[in-house]
Parts: C-alpha cells; structure tokens; sequence
C-alpha cells in the first residue's frame, strides 16, 4: 500500500481524538514521554506524526490573497451527544444532519471538539482556545473549520457547553439541546485555507483547513472552567514546509 493509500485508510479512524485510538491502540497525551514529539514512535499507524510533510496546526504569516470559493454551511442547531474523551470535549452530529458545500464538494459535519490554547497561531502568537469543526466527505478527504476564541463577551453556546459538560472521561450522553453550533461562529466568515493534517494521532495528511480569520468572544470564566479539565490540549505548530497558506477576500 503506498503513503496516499495508507492516509486513506487512516481517514476512517481520523474523524476525532477519541475515534483515532481504539482501547488497545497506544497511550498519546499532550506532555511527557507520550507528548506530541513522541506520537510518532508510539505506535505503526501514528508514524505520519513524526515523518509527514503536510502537519497541522501551522503558524500563518504572510498569507497570499486568493479568489477563494465561499463555504456554504447548512448546519443543525442541536447536536447529538456530548462526550470527555480524555482528551477534549467533544459534540458530536447526527448523520447528515448539517453539511459544508466547497465549491464542487460536499462535506457532513461529523463532530466539534475545542483546544487549549489555540493550536494554530497568527502571527507567531496563540488564542485563549481555538474550537474544531469535523466535516467527511464520500471520498474520505475531511475539511476542518478552525474558529479563534478570545475572551472577552460572552457566548451563550460556550456558556452551555462548559456548564453540562461531563467532568470526567466517559461514554457520550445526550446534548443538550439548547446547544446550537452556528452560534459559535463569527458574523465574518473570511478564512485561511492550506492542506494539513489532523492535529491529533494518527496525523492523517487528508485535511483541507478552513482556519476563519475572524474570532469569537466567550467568556473568560468560561474558559477557566474549561481549563479545570483541559489546562493544555494543543499541539505544538508544525512547519510549514513547501505549503502556500491562501486567505480569502
């Protein structure tokens, strides 16, 4: 099987930190012997984490301007479930209930999850946390929606999240339904686009990232009760290597 193949296969367990790992797959964590500069001796399937070329996140600096096809989003305002997996808080969406249209193809949002601080930076210079949209398509391939999050006014969906989010590691329990996802997006929908990976093992190399350039306020109390159970769950940038970063007008 050759280096495309093989990432192929990846994207079926790439879809979240908890899906990457099944129960007898090896222990990853964000510091120590198990921290993201050891992901990639930590296991076969997580070698990509070590070796790839395409890593996420990314530093972006000096963007070049494009002619960038605008995302059409036709998202569900409930999700499904709500689940601690160990290694963020993570929502997950009913099966076609809520798409990405970009350009010719069309993507389900698969799940949502956030990190502590932003994994991705601008400027050389890290949010107060950064939230993950997880979208599929037929082919496998995945577009992620990266938001910014910085403190300051508060979001209610944030609020709602960190308020009935299980406070420890366990199976997913139903959402609640006030939990409305389009809340957590900017009025702006402007973007960084580049191909990446998934930040997490295995580091599947089949990622199209839509980083919005704009960020959303949450609540800086809502962010401490986050960081109660995540005070660090990012990965270090990685290089850009021979990558362009495009922004949209």
């Amino acid at each position: 099987m050759n280096r495309r193949h093989a990432l192929k296969a990846l994207a079926g367990l790439a879809l979240c930190p908890v899906c990457a790992h099944a129960a007898d797959a090896a222990h990853w964590s964000y510091e120590g012997d198990t921290g993201p500069a050891k992901w990639g001796d930590l296991d076969a399937a997580d070698k990509v984490c070590g070796i790839g070329t395409q890593q996420s996140p990314i530093d972006i600096e000096n963007p070049t301007k494009a002619r960038l096809p605008d995302p059409k989003l036709s998202w569900s305002r409930t999700a499904d479930t709500i689940i601690n997996n160990g290694h963020t808080i993570q929502l997950n969406f009913a099966d076609g209930s809520s798409t990405l249209k970009l350009g010719d193809t069309t993507y389900k949002l698969v799940q949502m999850h956030f990190h502590r601080p932003s994994e991705h930076q601008i400027g050389g210079k890290n949010f107060p946390m950064e939230a993950h949209f997880v979208h599929r398509a037929e082919s496998g391939r995945l577009a992620v929606i990266g938001v910014l999050m910085t403190t300051g006014h508060p979001n209610p969906v944030f609020a709602q999240i960190v308020s009935t989010m299980p406070p420890q590691e366990g199976p997913a329990v139903k959402a609640d339904p006030r939990i409305d996802p389009n809340v957590l997006l900017p009025a702006r929908r402007s973007y960084y686009r580049y191909e990446g990976s998934l930040t997490t093992p295995p580091c599947s190399e089949v990622v199209e990232w839509l980083l919005l350039t704009n960020p959303i306020s949450v609540a800086e109390a809502d962010v401490a009760k986050f960081a109660k159970l995540y005070p660090m769950n990012a990965r270090p940038v990685q290089k850009l290597e021979r990558r362009f970063v495009l922004q949209s007008a």
